[in-house]
């Protein structure tokens, strides 16, 4: 990538980030304490960069959950943060009509039963009938 691209690309991630709550970084961005943490990340930047909401509509959606966790009483540590995130993605899918709260509920079923179903230290995995 020519370096003035790289520039624009960096600003445009430093913007993307000022917009958010106040997420787990350090001096390099973002830290993540699991693959999923990253990943859900990822698909969040990737949604809105194809237009299924805006940036500001996801912060907005992510300050709405933070702000929902600290009515019930959880603890402002950060330990959920990536949670929340979750949890406002699949608000705005769900909205968007991306998927179906039915299909999450699915996934996130057939995850957990696989998960259980797996020998310690294997990968865990979905078969096409999961």
């Amino acid at each position: 990538m020519p370096a003035d691209e790289r520039v624009e690309a960096e600003r445009v991630d430093a913007e993307r980030l000022a917009a958010l709550p106040p997420l787990p970084a350090d001096d390099d961005g973002p830290v993540f304490e699991a693959p999923w943490q990253a990943q859900a990340f990822a698909l969040a930047v990737k949604l809105s960069e194809e237009g299924h909401f805006t940036w500001k509509e996801w912060a907005g959606t992510l300050a709405d959950e933070l702000a929902a966790a600290e009515a019930r009483g959880e603890p402002d540590d950060g330990s959920r943060y990536y949670h929340h995130w979750v949890a406002a993605l699949e608000r705005l899918v769900v909205d968007r009509r991306l998927s179906t709260s039915t299909a999450l509920d699915d996934r996130k079923e057939a995850w957990a039963d696989a998960y259980r179903h797996t020998p310690h230290g294997e990968p865990v995995e979905l078969h096409r009938n999961d």
